[in-house]
């Protein structure tokens, strides 16, 4: 994956103003696993931890994502959304989020693409979740997304 598709993944969220105020920024991609990151300070709550809507943004976000750049780097033109999810917040966090994004164990994103090649529409599922400083889980995210080809322009 090109720098070129993470510096327009960043253009992307960073033209949304409910994105920008989150202070977003993407920590990494590895080929498979998408990382976003948030300062705890923007996104703080009234007991001084993680806001829940900061920690199901970032994940959302970051499973948007990372179907944004398979669906990229396999030369197709989507629109991409959420089609459901499910959070479970499993501990307070207090300190910077961080989110990680990757397919489900059960997804193939051979199918996904394959799908929306042949049927103008994909879907996949992802996972997500937040740590704690010490790796335990903070939030877990599992969510459906579709892509639906866009008509060529013309």
């Amino acid at each position: 994956m090109s720098g070129d598709a993470l510096a327009h993944l960043d253009a992307h969220y960073q033209g949304m103003p409910p994105v920008r105020a989150l202070g977003l920024s993407i920590a990494g991609f590895d080929g498979e696993r998408l990382r976003l990151r948030a300062p705890l300070a923007l996104n703080v709550n009234d007991k001084g931890c993680a806001f829940g809507g900061s920690l199901a943004s970032l994940m959302t976000l970051a499973c948007w994502g990372r179907v944004w750049l398979a669906v990229e780097a396999a030369g197709l033109d989507c629109d991409i959304y959420v089609a459901d999810s499910r959070i479970r917040y499993l501990a307070p966090l207090y300190d910077d989020l961080e989110a990680e994004a990757v397919a489900a164990p059960e997804a193939s994103w051979d199918d996904f693409l394959d799908a929306i090649r042949q049927k103008g529409r994909g879907r996949i599922e992802l996972v997500a979740r937040v740590d704690l400083p010490d790796g335990r889980a903070a939030t877990t995210f599992e969510a459906r997304f579709a892509a639906i080809a866009r008509p060529p322009a013309g």
